[in-house]
């Protein structure tokens, strides 16, 4: 369907208004009704026709649209799918109702747009025919026919529409008629050294524009600060096919890059027009501004889905949005009654909800008795994992993920989240704690936002919050990604700090002397990440057990590859059961593999016997490497004190690597400067040179952690002290007794004989434990 036959299919009648702006048809305010409904099948040319079509025809029946979720391809990231939704869809606000009403179109293969499916249903009343309806758009607008005109400015005349736009969101504006050449939409001019801008918002559009008619798509690249007062001074924006990030990006040199001037304005400094692609010369002129709101949209929907793009005193600045979840209130009660009937078979299956106020979505935890079982062996160290937060997932779905004795990724509860508030988190981790009988990690791994951040100090008061790796990383790159790609010999220098310092003095110095030589004392977030170093430096998180995730990445998403950001909502619950039962499989083949095979003996040392007996195959492993290593290692004793003995470990010819090992004979307790221990919770090779030295032939047990061990599916339950407070052991001894109760009864329920045999053993076992005292 063009746009041609669009305009006479609707069949409107023309009304003296002026044109709204906001519409997505491109018509006129129009009244009357249409010849064609909507219905599976129709074809578009373009996913901004359909919207157009919509529009018109949620116009004339009395209702308002507004774009919904898209769903991205796997292979090449681009949209194949987009929703649009009755404006009252969801209930963020006290105007939506959580109506259905919606239609979905998809991309075919030869390029069309279909209308894959529909619901015309509403759940509110409609307003009156014929009124105008101004929806968001994905934004295809055509330029005005050029006409001639007295005068001109000297700098492009693209403003942000602050007037229609109260987030201040930017938008394409019509450009005016100077800056066209000829009917064809040709730009008058060219983007060259020292055109300038107004402000970075004018000239982002200005080169959007440009690329459009050109016939490529750009995308917002890196932005540079002051080393003074952090502000932001130059901009780069790039052809969308810069980078191989992607594959189909081909490290495309075309960019534009602006200054920022002491007057306030923006003038081009750098620029390389050459591409090494080929170029689309297809792109109608006409859309050319429409094209760069929807290339916007698409190039950067990661981004911009949680971001507003904003006009500040600074220029174009990123400011991240409060994300609120927008799933219906049908799909919530769907899940709700898979809560119940999980329950029903599930006595030990625990879920709560925190309606919030305005009906604006709900909070929902949940967690089934395996994982608070589960919790009770793997909580010390948690990753809260919102992976959502970075995608654009169709669900708020968090999850808690802790580190079992295989060193595979176990669940500890589930969370729908309504909106990233500070109370929503903290109602989410206090649920956590209800259902885990009060457990509370030694460490979590979750984002650095400060919604969550204070959330955990909150409800997790003595726990060590590290933030995500991602989230550095990301934050890193914005803030020094200038310094960290053109300045090697600060590279160094900032990575030698972060990574070898080995005390805190010597952190503080290199750090210092980073601010003071890159003259970055007065940058904003130096001096941030400075505060909260105990919370991403190696060196203050390497004292902390976190069951051995590395500081440079984080625990593999639990549910990865099954749940993704394109999994529908009517998906969600089947894709979460096999991805759940796809990761218990895991462990039971883990467990059985432990119990049934034995690992390699690489040396006769009696501790290498020990621990295979003990540890699991993936935890044996980790210790025998540790204990090979050692072998290359000398230790000389450089201190006594008492019963401590101090010994300096060094890798044979390498003075580089040193460490100390502090030793008691009279309880063999053992410490070593590298904390890997108290991170990894197994004894590091330097701590076994010495046990070696001192010839040990056994390890205390206090360092063969039981998380570890083959039997850690049976808990911690080896005695009282083990378990910690009174209440706690109880919770404990009920989870344990609970989960083994269900294996009994699956198994005994196998059939009538197997019934009978399991009954009289049940009842023969608690005749025994009542005669007991």
């Amino acid at each position: 369907m063009n746009r041609e036959e669009l305009v006479n299919i609707m069949n409107v009648r023309s009304k003296p208004a002026p044109l709204v702006v906001g519409k997505g048809n491109g018509f006129r305010d129009d009244e009357g009704e249409s010849k064609m409904e909507p219905h599976v099948g129709l074809e578009f040319d373009t996913a901004e026709e359909a919207q157009e079509f919509y529009s018109a025809h949620a116009n004339q029946v009395g209702f308002k649209i507004r774009i919904g979720q898209l769903y991205r391809s796997r292979s090449d990231g681009s949209v194949i799918s987009r929703r649009f939704v009755c404006s009252k869809e969801g209930f963020q606000t006290n105007t939506r109702t959580g109506c259905a009403a919606f239609i979905r179109v998809q991309k075919a293969d030869t390029g069309k747009w279909v209308i894959a499916s529909i619901k015309k249903e509403h759940n509110h009343e409609f307003e009156a025919s014929g009124e105008t309806c101004p929806t968001t758009r994905i934004q295809r607008k055509s330029f005005p026919t050029p006409r001639s005109s007295s005068g001109g400015a000297s700098r492009t005349g693209i403003r942000t529409r602050d007037e229609d736009s109260p987030s201040s969101v930017v938008e394409i504006k019509r450009l005016k008629k100077d800056e066209m050449d000829g009917v064809g939409g040709g730009l008058a001019r060219e983007p060259n050294k020292g055109l300038e801008f107004n402000t970075a918002n004018e000239a982002y559009k200005f080169y959007y524009a440009y690329a459009s008619n050109i016939g490529f798509r750009i995308r917002i690249g890196q932005l540079f600060r002051s080393k003074h007062d952090g502000s932001i001074t130059s901009r780069r924006f790039v052809c969308s096919k810069e980078g191989r990030q992607h594959p189909s990006r081909v490290g495309c040199g075309a960019y534009m890059r602006i200054q920022k001037q002491e007057t306030g304005g923006w003038v081009v400094d750098r620029l390389q027009k050459e591409h090494n692609h080929e170029i689309d010369r297809s792109t109608d002129p006409s859309r050319t501004a429409s094209a760069a709101s929807k290339g916007y949209r698409e190039e950067g929907s990661s981004i911009l889905e949680n971001l507003d793009l904003v006009e500040t005193n600074e220029g174009l600045s990123l400011v991240k949005r409060v994300r609120e979840s927008n799933i219906g209130s049908d799909w919530y009660n769907m899940l709700l009654e898979y809560f119940q009937s999980c329950q029903a078979e599930d006595t030990g299956f625990f879920y709560a909800v925190e309606m919030r106020e305005g009906n604006k979505g709900m909070n929902i935890f949940w967690a089934d008795a395996r994982s608070r079982f589960s919790c009770a062996q793997f909580g010390d160290a948690v990753v809260f994992d919102t992976t959502y937060r970075r995608c654009n997932y169709s669900v708020p779905f968090a999850s808690f993920v802790g580190v079992n004795h295989h060193r595979q990724p176990v669940l500890l509860g589930c969370a729908l989240i309504a909106d990233e508030s500070e109370e929503s988190f903290t109602w989410i981790f206090q649920a956590w704690i209800r259902a885990m009988s009060g457990c509370r990690p030694v460490s979590i791994i979750a984002d650095q936002d400060r919604p969550i951040q204070h959330s955990i100090a909150q409800v997790f008061p003595g726990t060590h919050h590290r933030f995500s790796a991602w989230q550095i990383l990301d934050k890193e790159q914005e803030n020094l990604g200038a310094l960290l790609s053109m300045d090697a010999e600060f590279k160094y220098e900032y990575e030698t700090c972060i990574f070898q310092s080995l005390t805190a003095s010597e952190y503080d110095s290199a750090w210092n002397m980073l601010m003071n030589k890159y003259n970055l004392r007065e940058n904003t977030w130096f001096k941030e990440m400075y505060r909260m170093r105990k919370s991403w430096v190696p060196l203050h998180i390497k004292g902390t057990f976190f069951a051995g995730i590395h500081v440079d990445g984080s625990l593999k998403s639990y549910f990865s590859p099954v749940l993704t950001a394109q999994t529908p909502l009517n998906e969600f619950i089947v894709r979460y059961e096999k991805a759940l039962e796809q990761r218990r499989e895991e462990e039971r083949k883990e467990d059985f593999n432990s119990f049934n095979l034995q690992a390699v003996l690489h040396t006769k040392d009696p501790i290498e016997e020990q621990c295979r007996k003990l540890y699991t195959m993936a935890m044996f492993k980790v210790f025998q490497k540790e204990l090979l290593e050692c072998y290359s290692y000398v230790g000389i004793k450089i201190n006594v004190e008492g019963a401590i003995s101090r010994y300096l470990v060094q890798k044979c010819g390498n003075g580089e690597e040193r460490n100390t090992v502090a030793f008691n004979a009279s309880n063999l307790n053992i410490s070593c400067s590298c904390k890997y221990f108290e991170f990894e919770g197994v004894l590091c090779r330097h701590a076994l040179k010495v046990f070696q030295i001192m010839n040990i032939r056994e390890l205390p047990s206090r360092y063969i952690l039981h998380r570890w061990c083959k039997n850690a599916k049976y808990g911690i339950l080896r005695d009282a002290d083990s378990a910690g407070g009174s209440q706690d052991f109880n919770a404990l001894m009920t989870w344990s007794l609970r989960e083994e109760s269900r294996n009994y009864i699956e198994a005994g329920a196998a059939s009538l004989e197997r019934y009978k045999l399991a009954f009289e053993i049940m009842q023969e076992g608690r005749r025994n434990i009542c005669w007991q005292n």
